[in-house]
């Protein structure tokens, strides 16, 4: 059995992520901070098993932005470090 471990992405703004306990070989974090169209903030976020999994979330987040009348969006993507377990 894999032994468990917890993840964290640190992003540029300083806001700090940690997913675990998991044994899944999660690599990057992704998030997306989405300006509404009543000037509200709304933020999703996930992570992936590869750069190219987490990079593919921001074709979504472009429909999403279409589909939604969001104003504005950042979308972000850091690396995962093992930091403990």
């Amino acid at each position: 059995m894999a032994k468990k471990h917890y993840l964290t992405a640190t992003l540029p703004d300083g806001y700090v992520k940690t997913i675990g306990p998991t044994t899944i070989p999660f690599t990057h974090y992704w998030r997306i901070v989405a300006e509404l169209a009543n000037g509200k903030t709304e933020v999703f976020w996930g992570h992936a098993k590869s750069l190219a999994e987490a990079k593919g979330k921001q074709a979504a987040a472009a429909d999403a932005a279409a589909t939604r009348g969001w104003r504005s969006y950042a979308f972000e993507v850091v690396e995962l470090v093992k930091t403990r377990g």
